[in-house]
């Protein structure tokens, strides 16, 4: 029992942390950009462009991805599959 309450006190491994964190964005990045270069036709053959405004919107979603994810879901996705909550 002490053992299992120690553990649960300190919580995820920061390389889970960091990984999570990692691979949140990327999926993130890609995800959302993708998704906008299709609505703002930025797509290219090689994946996609984004300028100006549709960049700054993607940015933008970007952050709110890990603020809306973190506070109001309980974490990202990443964070769940890696068990990387605090």
């Amino acid at each position: 029992m002490y053992m299992a309450d120690t553990q649960r006190q300190q919580g995820p491994s920061t390389w889970r942390i960091v990984l999570a964190a990692i691979l949140d964005f990327l999926t993130a990045f890609f995800v959302l950009g993708y998704l906008i270069a299709s609505i703002f036709g930025g797509r290219t053959e090689e994946g996609f462009n984004l300028q100006g405004g549709a960049a700054l919107l993607m940015m933008a979603l970007i952050v709110a991805y890990f603020v809306v994810f973190n506070k109001f879901l309980g974490g990202t996705i990443w964070k769940r599959i890696l068990r990387a909550q605090r």
